[in-house]
């Protein structure tokens, strides 16, 4: 498997598709998240039997943190491994019996976090520059 940079159209698509991702997933689920955070940690679901507070702890660093880097397009690969697992827990975990149209968002989420975790970040991206090969 290679780690050199897709060309320049398949590039630009996955800056779009990274920065929308991140962009969303921070402000319209992670921000909320760490904000409250006080108010949510006795309370936020626990699917994978953590404890509330460590739950909430893994789904603000997921999607928080982990969104800030892949708008970056820096350690995009473990960025988006971490944003997809807390996604799929979503689905399946916390989400799990409800109706595929509940678990739709969760999983759109995660089919965008795996394909940029078996892709890589692009030619446009912090990872690109840093990695690029001198000479």
């Amino acid at each position: 498997m290679s780690n050199a940079a897709p060309g320049g159209w398949a590039s630009f698509g996955l800056l779009i598709g990274r920065v929308t991702i991140g962009l969303q997933m921070l402000s319209l689920h992670g921000w909320d998240k760490y904000q409250g955070f006080s108010e949510l940690k006795e309370s936020f679901p626990d699917p994978a039997g953590i404890g509330s507070d460590k739950s909430l702890m893994v789904a603000v660093a997921a999607e928080v943190f982990a969104s800030a880097l892949l708008i970056l397009g820096f350690g995009t690969r473990l960025a988006a491994f971490a944003l997809a697992g807390v996604l799929g827990v979503a689905a399946f975990g916390h989400h799990l019996d409800d109706d595929w149209a509940t678990k739709e968002k969760a999983l759109l989420y995660c089919g965008g976090a795996l394909l940029l975790m078996f892709t890589g970040a692009g030619r446009f991206s912090v990872d690109a520059y840093a990695f690029r090969k001198k000479g």
